[in-house]
């Protein structure tokens, strides 16, 4: 839940809580076409670029802007009259405290698991992507249980089941209608020219795929991959799973950091930032990709859209903080189910991606699922004990016995009140005195 000060605070009139996100929802969207789009697009110079450079980049980007805003907020808490060298080493003293080593772990699992998202929209589409990546409010949550001790509700562990059915539909293979097609035609896989024309036309369209190079290099498989990728589902779809378990398991240990802990969470992005640059540059940029960068330079296969997707991909991280800020949990996972739809209309309007029954129905599932995740469950009130009103004390005194009693303690009330009323007293006892009289009379027949 977003915390009370921040809950009144405006932007050009507009809530910050609106702001977050509505920003949240098109920067979900946004980076995942981007993404998908960056790994396909037509080569740079022969080249595509690498993706350990991306991820370094990312990190040194989101590292500015939260070193940024977290210099701000120190310098309200701080006189006006602070020197600049007192700002920064009072920043220095913030970031670098006796704990700051504990957030090493989960800047390496989300490096780890960035990585592994690039293998995944390289192999999936934008929208099958962002619905199998909500597999990580399932992971979350199993790792909450695990290790943060928490008890969930039958309602939510359905939610979760219904959360892994929807992916697994959106997951089903479709038919591939080549496969059904007649031999004479031109797109079947099967297709075998039944003229000179046509063999002459097949040999036309086959060399257009031809490099100038010869076919007998090695590394020609690697060549042709790169000018004409295509997408392997299984390597994407266990990429996305273990970049859901990475996400998971660090926003968890993420989460149990900040309990207990009075620093600000800017100061704690600073050092998760900061500590994901070593695995960034050490294992992608130097062990993995450092003999291409060597020779072809870190750059290479750059364009406008690689640093626009650096740019929405760091800003993202100034985005969900805003929404911890801002926002509540309901209204951040509302968010992602609208950026799940824009993803969808998106992939289909851009790259032309099929609209099947079992897509649709699987991202509804996982939709619903998401709702019925984060919605609040109402609170039934506690059972009444009706033993607790059986022995009922009025002023101190226990429950008079007898109703000359309870008239007793009336009247002397009503007296010592100055009240008085027309009405007759209870029939009650007279009635009962009447019928045991009644009783004594012989009948008479006898």
């Amino acid at each position: 839940m977003a915390d009370a000060p921040y809950q009144n605070a405006h932007w050009m009139g507009i809530p910050m809580k609106h702001v977050s996100l509505i920003t949240l929802t098109f920067q979900n969207s946004a980076l995942i076409l981007i993404m998908h789009y960056s790994r396909i697009m037509p080569l740079v110079g022969g080249h595509r670029y690498l993706t350990s450079t991306a991820v370094s980049l990312n990190e040194v980007v989101k590292l500015a802007a939260c070193l940024t805003v977290a210099l701000y907020d120190i310098s309200r808490t701080l006189p006006q009259q602070t020197t600049a060298t007192s700002l920064f080493i009072s920043l220095y003293n913030a970031v670098f405290t006796p704990d700051h080593w504990k957030l090493a772990i989960p800047a390496l699992l989300y490096t780890f698991g960035n990585s592994l998202q690039y293998i995944a929209v390289s192999n999936l589409d934008a929208a099958t992507f962002q619905v199998t990546y909500q597999l990580k409010i399932l992971t979350t949550a199993l790792f909450s249980v695990t290790i943060l001790g928490r008890s969930l509700s039958g309602r939510k562990w359905m939610a979760l089941v219904l959360l892994t059915l929807g992916v697994a539909i959106v997951q089903l293979p479709t038919a591939d209608s080549s496969r059904l097609s007649p031999i004479g035609d031109a797109k079947s896989r099967f297709y075998f020219p039944r003229s000179l024309d046509d063999l002459r036309y097949l040999g036309g369209s086959a060399a257009a795929h031809l490099t100038k190079r010869s076919a007998t290099y090695e590394g020609i498989d690697e060549d042709i991959g790169l000018a004409h990728p295509t997408m392997n589902g299984a390597v994407g779809l266990v990429s996305v799973i273990i970049a859901c378990v990475l996400s998971g398991l660090a926003g968890v240990y993420f989460e149990k950091v900040l309990k207990g802990s009075t620093t600000s969470l800017w100061i704690r992005n600073v050092q998760l930032s900061f500590y994901s640059l070593f695995p960034a540059f050490i294992i992608g940029v130097l062990l993995k990709d450092g003999e291409e960068i060597a020779r072809d330079g870190f750059f290479v296969g750059y364009n406008w859209v690689v640093f626009t997707l650096i740019g929405v991909q760091a800003f993202g991280g100034v985005v969900v903080a805003l929404c911890v800020n801002y926002a509540d949990n309901i209204a951040k996972n509302f968010a992602t189910s609208i950026s799940i739809v824009i993803s969808f209309v998106a992939s289909v309007w851009f790259f032309e991606f099929p609209i099947t029954a079992s897509f649709v129905i699987g991202t509804s599932i996982v939709m619903f699922a998401t709702y019925l995740y984060s919605s609040k469950e109402r609170m039934r009130p506690p059972p009444i004990k009706i033993a607790d009103f059986e022995k009922t004390t009025i002023g101190g005194l226990d429950t008079p016995r007898y109703e000359d009693q309870v008239n007793g303690s009336l009247s002397a009330s009503a007296n010592s009140m100055g009240l008085s009323t027309s009405r007759p007293n209870s029939p009650l006892r007279h009635h009962s005195r009447m019928a045991s009289g009644r009783a004594k009379f012989p009948k008479r027949d006898e």
